[in-house]
């Protein structure tokens, strides 16, 4: 990202490196904001970092929205010329949302980090650089259960969250049914909401015409979530649904 003064002449040009490109829900990104002085000298006021995420994915016509900030710097005097690295560790919300599964990007799932700088009354803002984000090991349990059973991915969705604290969205993954599944439910939706004690697990399914949707919730700490038979776990939900006979 590069500043000019009032005259157009260049004063700093501001670039962020991540050193972690790939994080999890509750863990950090580290990197570096690397200030180059230019022509004339610049007082910045103060540097952040966004995180953000768009609905769709990156390039689309839906804009990216931020939905935690962390100061990276106070006041930075920066003489024309100049160099200054600032280093920075970013704690990643236990919310944000996953974008990455198994090594493979998510469907509908763009995150990033944004550049932000302050100088008088203006705020100038980079484009997002890019972000994986991969489920923490507990999450991670419930997609690899779904994947033994046969439901392949579909995509992602942020859904408001109605909490007043936390993030204001929460993420649904929807994964297509197996052939077993197939004609007595059209999708299931899983939805995290993770935190440092624990995890809550909702799962949703979009049954036949003549039965409405129908969810389930566990609660748990990580280390039971880790330990709980998830294959056994959502074939019982499955087959338990109303309209569904017994195999």
């Amino acid at each position: 990202m590069r500043l000019t003064d009032a005259d157009g002449a260049s004063a700093s040009s501001v670039t962020t490196t991540l050193a972690t490109p790939r994080t999890q829900p509750g863990g950090v990104l580290s990197g570096e904001v690397r200030l180059t002085g230019g022509d004339a000298g610049v007082a910045i006021d103060r540097i952040g970092l966004g995180l953000v995420t768009s609905p769709h994915e990156a390039g689309g016509r839906h804009p990216f929205e931020e939905f935690s900030r962390a100061q990276v710097s106070g006041p930075v005097a920066l003489r024309p010329g100049a160099e200054e690295v600032i280093a920075f560790q970013v704690a990643v919300p236990w919310g944000t949302p996953v974008s990455e599964i198994g090594g493979r990007h998510l469907a509908g799932m763009a995150l990033g980090v944004r550049t932000e700088v302050e100088i008088g009354a203006v705020v100038r803002r980079s484009d997002p650089d890019l972000v994986a984000v991969r489920p923490v090991p507990s999450q991670l349990r419930v997609l690899q259960a779904f994947a033994r059973l046969g439901f392949p991915v579909d995509s992602a969705v942020l859904r408001p969250s109605g909490e007043p604290d936390g993030l204001s969205f929460l993420q649904k993954i929807k994964f297509y049914p197996p052939d077993l599944h197939a004609g007595v439910v059209h999708e299931v939706d899983v939805t995290f909401a993770p935190s440092s004690s624990g995890l809550v697990v909702v799962l949703e399914a979009d049954q036949q015409a003549g039965h409405g949707p129908r969810a389930e919730r566990f609660v748990m700490s990580h280390e039971e979530a880790l330990r709980t038979d998830w294959p056994s776990e959502i074939d019982r939900w499955l087959v338990s649904r109303p309209g569904r006979g017994a195999r």
